[in-house]
């Protein structure tokens, strides 16, 4: 089974969809793929090699845009690839200062100074 793109973009509310989303790798993450079974192996190091490796430790955040899921159901033998869209936000910051993060400029006109949008 199978969807089309335009039928998924027109479903969503919002959808994300800009040119610089596939400039860089996605995130790949396998999930039930520990079987012992050569087959389930071959799978994981398939989908493993079609995406190049990301070294956690020294990628920039905003460079990783999407993720890729591939969950394997061993009882069913079904494999569900999920492609997701990935943002990331400010956590823990006052809202005036996440919007200027996010280089969203607030209405200051009602402020006499930046001290009191932070």
């Amino acid at each position: 089974q199978y969807s089309l793109i335009k039928d998924v973009v027109s479903s969503l509310k919002r959808h994300r969809m800009h040119e610089q989303q596939f400039t860089h790798h996605p995130l790949l993450v396998l999930s039930n793929f520990g079987l012992q079974q050569i087959q389930v192996k071959l799978m994981a190091s398939m989908f493993q090699n079609m995406f190049p490796s990301i070294n956690v430790h020294r990628v920039n955040l905003n460079n990783i845009k999407r993720c890729v899921l591939v969950s394997y159901d061993a009882e069913m033998q079904l494999l569900d690839f999920r492609h997701y869209s990935v943002k990331v936000v400010p956590v823990g910051v006052s809202k005036g200062l996440k919007k200027l993060l996010q280089e969203k400029f607030p209405n200051m006109s009602r402020l006499e100074d930046i001290s009191e949008l932070l």
